[in-house]
């Protein structure tokens, strides 16, 4: 029996085929196609969000804060606005670069998948992950620039070596392959830099001295810094744990957690308390416990995110009166 002979092949029928499926309808074979989300470019808005707005009065606070202390030491001689700023400019940007870096860090790591706060950059997809850290690099460079001229207008060159290992300590913060920061070490941080390093750093660029005002004011301060971690943290501690990143709230429990908020969150007031026997005008400074005791109250009772977001804000206002109502009392 003889075989049929092959019919030839047109290229144009296969490619059809491939494109519009066996039915050779579009239609049908665009229904059998997953859908892909379309995701829109980041705007201006977005990337100033990411820059974390509400977390900028932790890097105020320490500036002036230390910044009154220094003054308290220089005693008879003129104060140094000029170093003042090169030190705010040193701080705001340390802050602006950590948290870019943490949205790049966390976005590529896959942690910001679970999160349930305000969407990021790198995790969201809407900014590409080379752009983000390209930014989160500015901003370090920023800093160093600012602090390089820091340096060279005091002549205190082994202040380098302070910034350096700044600027180390906020990329490895969440950066790294084992960034310290999904291991319970986050507030020790925020605490050593954004507490004692800034706040005594403010005061020796100033007076070339630190003095009793600037090591307790940097211990108040970098409380306050723990604190709103903290809350950030107790919001985010389901999600974290199921992305691995053991944060200090993750380590010991929501309930643990709450009350170590709370205690970040008031012993600062008991340092001004002791500043007052000396400073009377500090007493003023504890109008700020207006915005901290609803912090607390809302941290003990939270059930939700959003709650939990109010506090940080709160607590980040707090911080924000504490560092620059005791600047001013040492001040003036």
């Amino acid at each position: 029996m003889a075989r049929p002979k092959p019919q030839p092949t047109n290229p144009d029928d296969v490619k059809s085929n491939a494109t519009h499926g066996k039915s050779g309808n579009p239609a049908r074979a665009a229904a059998g196609r997953p859908s892909e989300k379309v995701v829109k470019p980041a705007t201006a808005a977005d990337w100033v969000a990411g820059a974390r707005l509400r977390t900028l009065p932790l890097a105020i606070a320490p500036v002036a804060l230390g910044t009154g202390a220094g003054v308290v030491a220089i005693a008879d001689g003129p104060w140094h606005p000029a170093r003042a700023l090169l030190a705010l400019m040193v701080a705001l940007a340390l802050q602006i670069g950590v948290n870019y870096a943490n949205d790049y860090s966390d976005g590529v790591r896959g942690t910001d998948d679970h999160r349930v706060g305000p969407a990021r950059l790198t995790g969201s997809g809407i900014a590409k992950p080379r752009h983000v850290l390209a930014v989160a690099l500015s901003f370090f460079a920023l800093a160093a620039l600012a602090g390089l001229a820091l340096v060279v207008v005091t002549g205190q060159w082994w202040l380098l070596a302070v910034g350096a290992v700044a600027i180390v300590a906020a990329w490895f913060y969440t950066g790294g392959k084992r960034p310290y920061g999904y291991y319970g070490l986050g507030e020790l941080f925020v605490f050593v830099f954004f507490g004692i390093v800034a706040t005594a750093g403010s005061a020796y660029v100033q007076a070339l001295t630190v003095n009793l005002e600037a090591w307790l004011g940097g211990v108040g301060a970098g409380l306050l810094a723990c604190a709103v971690l903290m809350a950030n943290n107790l919001r985010d501690v389901a999600q974290d744990k199921v992305a691995g990143k053991r944060t200090l709230a993750v380590l010991v429990g929501p309930l643990i957690g709450r009350i170590l908020f709370v205690v970040f969150t008031l012993v600062p007031f008991g340092i001004v308390v002791f500043f007052a026997l000396f400073y009377p005008p500090a007493w003023l400074v504890l109008f700020a416990l207006l915005a901290a005791l609803p912090a607390c109250l809302i941290v003990l009772t939270a059930k939700t995110p959003r709650e939990l977001i109010t506090a940080l804000q709160l607590t980040s206002l707090t911080a924000l009166a504490y560092g620059v109502g005791l600047g001013l009392v040492f001040a003036l």
